[in-house]
């Protein structure tokens, strides 16, 4: 058991990763995503001898701490909330990197490093100039988060605890999840769960169906996640189908806005105006932050919609996944 003297808002699963972040032109990321076989826009997971090599072609690159769920307690960080973070790092340079920079946000981090086997996951992310990223995951130690690493007290004393759809292509991550909801649920608290990528729902459907009509009360998802999801054309009838199977759902449309399902209705939220978008790495991430903030404050759907828009602009306004100004600041006129 942990010893946390006070009860946090969210604790959260996810993959320990530290982001290498490059910007290349067209005809540079064409060749690039060409050699390496690769997917522009899209996310694919590679060995480590595969991603050495993608890194050798990489234009100069910027090295940041990231990891899908990561990001999002990073940005509940930012906020003020209280956070928790359940990964697996290796006890090399870049697992000490990931571990310095997630408690010097203050985020309680205290899952022993792995003493052997693989190195600490990197993801390679290519950003080009309509702002799009292409990613190449290595999972290395991230690959090994099994359900010892869950540790109950930590979960119980959440008010909700958030899952990355990611670490469903592990075995033993799946069952860190299990026991994670099952804590979770015996402690009457609640489960987020992010479906992550279209390409991850297209690998575990069944799966994710179940999780999101038994064990998630409040489902992240985007456009193409929710139609992959219930094999759909249409956005209305992804949106009708997932209402009746958990409390709230948060589903992203780019610079539509997004649309928050609750017990009580739709609410449609526009998006966050935004000068010029550099980067939408981690878009998703933040709006997950601000809507879990928002949630665990107490307001309501509305205002979880717009903090959730708020910290997406901010992130997809310069490199990187993460916040660079205080995100309660900014929102310090809309909580009020």
């Amino acid at each position: 058991m942990s010893d946390v003297s006070t009860d946090l808002q969210v604790v959260a699963i996810g993959n320990a990763l530290v982001d290498v972040i490059a910007r290349a032109d067209d005809p540079l990321a064409e060749r690039l995503i060409a050699a390496h076989g690769l997917e522009r826009g899209a996310a694919v997971m590679v060995d480590l001898e595969r991603v050495e090599a993608v890194y050798a072609d990489l234009p100069p690159a910027q090295e940041i701490s990231g990891g899908s769920a990561a990001n999002t307690v990073a940005g509940l960080a930012s906020f003020g909330a209280r956070t928790g973070f359940i990964a697996r790092v290796r006890d090399d340079q870049l697992g000490k990197v990931f571990t310095h920079d997630l408690r010097s946000l203050g985020v309680h981090f205290e899952v022993p490093p792995a003493t052997d086997g693989p190195a600490t996951g990197r993801c390679l992310i290519v950003v080009t100039p309509d702002a799009q990223r292409t990613q190449c995951t290595y999972l290395g130690a991230s690959s090994h988060l099994g359900p010892e690493a869950v540790d109950p007290d930590l979960v119980a004393r959440a008010q909700v605890t958030y899952l990355e759809g990611y670490l469903w292509d592990q075995p033993d991550a799946k069952d860190a999840i299990r026991r994670a909801t099952s804590v979770a649920r015996a402690a009457g608290r609640r489960v987020a769960f992010t479906l992550s990528d279209p390409f991850c729902v297209d690998r575990h459907r069944t799966e994710f169906r179940q999780i999101v009509e038994n064990d998630a009360d409040v489902v992240f998802a985007n456009e193409l996640e929710i139609c992959s999801l219930y094999e759909v054309d249409e956005f209305d009838d992804a949106l009708d189908r997932v209402r009746r199977h958990c409390e709230i759902a948060a589903l992203t449309r780019s610079e539509l806005g997004s649309v928050v399902v609750g017990p009580d209705g739709i609410v449609e939220v526009p998006a966050a105006p935004v000068e010029q978008v550099v980067d939408t790495t981690g878009a998703g991430d933040q709006y997950a932050a601000g809507f879990l903030y928002g949630l665990t404050e107490g307001h309501d759907l509305e205002t979880c919609g717009r903090l959730a828009s708020l910290a997406a602009a901010e992130v997809i306004s310069h490199l990187g996944a993460r916040p660079e100004v205080s995100l309660a600041e900014l929102a310090r006129d809309m909580v009020a």
